[in-house]
């Protein structure tokens, strides 16, 4: 039986730029365990059968209360990368798409 090689894995996630009067919408990190007191954007991993836009939808809804129309997002980036966090874990590949909206329903809060 031939040596079975682990099959290259990409860590899919997607990100928000929120626009509202010229300014880009951050969200502070608290009480999540990684990286609290940090501000980043709205953000998240991509679920099994999940594609990049229906990602950013749910997780704009988790994080930042507000409701996405896919209509209303643009791909602004994608961004491929390695990520290695210390020397005794393998580097980790990863693919993010990143989503410009300047348009969305709700109130923004920080969930």
């Amino acid at each position: 039986m031939a040596n079975k090689q682990k099959r290259f894995k990409l860590v899919p996630s997607s990100y928000l730029v929120l626009i509202k009067n010229n300014k880009i919408l951050l969200l502070r990190r608290i009480n999540t365990g990684f990286q609290d007191g940090k501000y980043g954007l709205v953000a998240g991993h991509v679920e099994k059968n999940e594609g990049f836009t229906k990602a950013m939808i749910r997780e704009a809804k988790e994080e930042a209360n507000i409701v996405l129309n896919s209509k209303d997002l643009e791909v602004a980036h994608v961004l491929n990368r390695s990520e290695k966090k210390n020397k005794d874990v393998e580097i980790k590949e990863r693919i993010d798409v990143f989503f410009i909206a300047k348009k969305w329903q709700g109130e923004i809060k920080n969930m």
